[in-house]
């Protein structure tokens, strides 16, 4: 089947070190991993007082500026300027943390003075980078002190038998020199059990400070996926926004397209008929050859009706007439011109409240003729079924029309990326149709078969059916 490409969301949050196994808990201490992560820790506790002091700023200015109009401008361009903060801590999260997280849409200033200044001033990034900054503060400090504590507590009681000698000496309660920490009146670490229970002690520590640093890791991991990342509503805007720009280069695209088939086609094959009857008129005004007039005026005719079939051809391309009737007799009309089998199911309720929206008919009408074409012409299919069922509530927020076509060939399609052509055809062109009406557009095509598309058309309001 054709290669076509999958065009999909981009993920916010890639966790590549959720995708690889972490050390055991023997060679935790030792790995690359925890060492990232301290040094992230560490990194963080640093930026910590410059970045509260940021915020407190930005939120302080902001009230205090309020009153103002011009100095709007800079609390909206101090609160914007969290962005940069968000975007320094994103690449923290990805060196050390192995979490790439999606940056958000840039800032667009619209058009007017107010819708600017809320626009700063209401700047969704800034204000969640913000956010970030103040609850990473008592995070960062906590998250240190614990991890650092017992990385050296550890390392100190791994090593207290080397360097406990040089500590300076102290009288116990029995009236003896010792040498070493003392734990209460005349508890000393000095002999050689104490010594080895020091040991054991800081090499106990010293394996449980990789697991305390991946949890306060993880913490930040969290926090810097839910503050720093693309909101759900954002991603979606932007999918919209570019499907939807994508829809209206494919329509400016098709209609080049048919300026182009008119002028080169229809148009030149009218332009030959009306030679073919002038001529044929100068010959019977002249007396000439009847016979030669006739032949002129048969071929005028038969270019006559070529003419017809690709207007009408034309004319089908952009609103099929059997759609007149219903999306029900289109895709039956278009199951019995189809060169293959073609098997159409359709719910009853698809249109028991009414007929749908005709941009909906349109765009489901054409992505069954898209991948009933696309089985016949490359898939080697032997035949086609197509579902049509109604999902959700009747007018609910979940109301949507479902569409399956499934075919029996080679399969491996994919979804590939338009070839700058500027027109989106294809199965391309069919996915960012769909998304332009927030729809979803699945594809399950293994190579050897079958193809399964699932198209998704949501149809929440009932006054959207005629």
């Amino acid at each position: 089947m054709t290669t076509m490409t999958a065009d999909r969301l981009a993920p916010a949050v890639v966790p590549d070190g959720a995708a690889r196994p972490g050390p055991g808990f023997l060679t935790a201490p030792f790995a690359a991993r925890t060492w990232r992560e301290q040094g992230y820790l560490t990194l963080v506790l640093l930026l910590a007082p410059f970045a509260l002091t940021y915020t407190l700023f930005a939120v302080s200015f902001t009230a205090g500026i309020a009153v103002t109009v011009v100095g709007l401008f800079v609390a909206g361009a101090v609160v914007a300027g969290g962005s940069g903060w968000g975007a320094m801590y994103r690449g923290l999260a990805r060196d050390l943390l192995d979490l790439d997280v999606a940056a958000p849409a840039p800032y667009v200033r619209p058009r007017g003075f107010w819708r600017t200044i809320g626009s700063l001033i209401g700047d969704a990034t800034g204000w969640r980078a913000l956010l970030f900054m103040f609850v990473a503060f008592p995070l960062a400090i906590l998250s240190f002190v614990t991890s650092i504590t017992f990385l050296a507590t550890g390392l100190g009681g791994l090593t207290y038998w080397f360097w406990y000698r040089y500590l300076p000496e102290q009288t116990g309660s029995d009236g003896a020199l010792h040498r070493g920490a003392q734990f209460g009146d005349a508890y000393f670490l000095d002999t050689p059990p104490r010594l080895a229970l020091a040991a054991l002690a800081g090499l106990l520590l010293l394996f449980c400070w990789p697991w305390i640093t991946r949890m306060f890791a993880l913490l930040f991991r969290m926090l810097t996926a839910g503050l720093l990342s693309p909101t759900r509503a954002s991603l979606r805007v932007a999918e919209l926004e570019r499907s939807r720009t994508g829809t209206v280069d494919d329509a400016d695209a098709r209609l080049r397209r048919i300026e182009r088939d008119l002028h080169d086609g229809t148009q030149a094959r009218l332009v030959a008929v009306a030679m073919q009857l002038g001529e044929a008129r100068e010959q019977l005004a002249d007396g000439g050859d009847v016979t030669q007039a006739a032949e002129l005026v048969d071929t005028a005719h038969a270019s006559t009706k070529e003419a017809l079939t690709e207007l009408r051809e034309l004319a089908r391309g952009i609103h099929p007439p059997a759609l007149d009737s219903g999306l029900v007799v289109a895709l039956e009309t278009l199951a019995a011109r189809s060169p293959l089998p073609v098997t159409v199911d359709v719910d009853p309720g698809v249109e028991a409240d009414g007929r749908l929206a005709p941009a909906l008919e349109s765009i489901a009408y054409f992505s069954v003729a898209e991948l009933v074409t696309n089985a016949a012409k490359h898939a080697r299919a032997s035949g086609v079924y197509v579902l049509v069922e109604s999902v959700g509530a009747a007018g609910g927020d979940g109301a949507a029309l479902r569409i399956r076509v499934r075919d029996d060939g080679r399969g491996g399609a994919v979804v590939v990326a338009p070839d700058g052509s500027g027109l989106r055809s294809g199965l391309a062109g069919l996915a960012d149709r769909v998304r332009s009406v927030d729809g979803t557009f699945d594809l399950s095509s293994p190579v050897g078969g079958p193809t399964v598309v699932t198209v998704t058309l949501p149809t929440p309001d009932p006054a959207g059916r005629a």
